[in-house]
């Protein structure tokens, strides 16, 4: 048996390009919404200060901390939905190691776009400590938000984070799914038969060691030029019959 130097060529199943594709949407996706959140946070800062004026609290500094906040949450969600197209690549070539990474990151971006589209549905922004002393409600944030930021940016948000979540968790079930696995197994060296009238050379020789040398003197086997052993004695013979032409095979004459 000869092993094959060359792994043997794994078809990709068609469920795991299509994990990647949406792997791919998905960072796609992130990229918008951050394109969003920098093109809007000026407005959301004018409205924050504008809520926060008539307070003791200083009205900048929240509204910078919840600019910061939103920034800072889009460039860490696009900065893992980086890190799922690359591991998309991976697994596009078989690395069961790069699968099981998708699920744990994916997993982390699940909570963290759902937990986003739960806290919009629960009111949007919400300042912390708002309702407390003479500061403003989270409702009256929410309206002026509302009134300061394009009519579109809040329901194109929620359109963004349904359709991430929804190609994010679909791209992790298909990646499980078990026509997959065979894809991602470890792949051995196959085993080819030899090929007829081909030669295999025998086991190598370690170098610099000398093979069995031949006694000097010592002949080899007989050649055919060699005189063949003797004929067996005439009594060997099948026919004991004395042959004619020797001395006293014949009763001497009586006459």
């Amino acid at each position: 048996m000869v092993d094959s130097q060359s792994t043997p060529a794994r078809q990709r199943p068609s469920i795991v390009s299509i994990s990647s594709y949406l792997l791919f949407l998905f960072l796609a996706l992130q990229v918008i919404s951050l394109i969003i959140t920098l093109s809007t946070f000026g407005q959301t800062r004018d409205a924050l200060r504008e809520a926060y004026a008539g307070s003791t609290t200083d009205g900048d500094q929240v509204a910078d901390v919840f600019v910061v906040i939103g920034i800072g949450s889009s460039i860490v969600l696009l900065l893992l939905a980086v890190v799922l197209g690359v591991l998309a690549l991976f697994n596009n070539q078989g690395r069961n190691a790069a699968r099981i990474t998708t699920w744990i990151v994916g997993g982390i971006m699940v909570c963290c776009v759902g937990g986003g589209l739960l806290s919009n549905a629960a009111g949007g922004f919400n300042a912390g400590g708002g309702n407390t002393g003479d500061g403003p409600s989270p409702e009256e944030i929410q309206r002026r938000l509302e009134e300061a930021l394009p009519s579109w940016v809040s329901p194109v948000s929620n359109v963004l984070n349904v359709l991430s979540l929804i190609t994010l968790i679909t791209a992790l079930v298909l990646l499980a799914l078990p026509k997959a696995n065979p894809f991602f197994r470890k792949q051995t060296a196959g085993w080819e038969p030899p090929t007829p009238g081909a030669s295999y050379p025998g086991h190598p020789q370690a170098p610099g060691q000398p093979g069995y040398p031949q006694a000097s003197g010592e002949p080899g086997y007989p050649s055919s030029g060699e005189p063949n052993y003797p004929p067996p004695p005439a009594g060997d013979r099948p026919d004991d019959t004395p042959p004619t032409d020797r001395p006293g095979s014949t009763p001497p004459s009586t006459s």
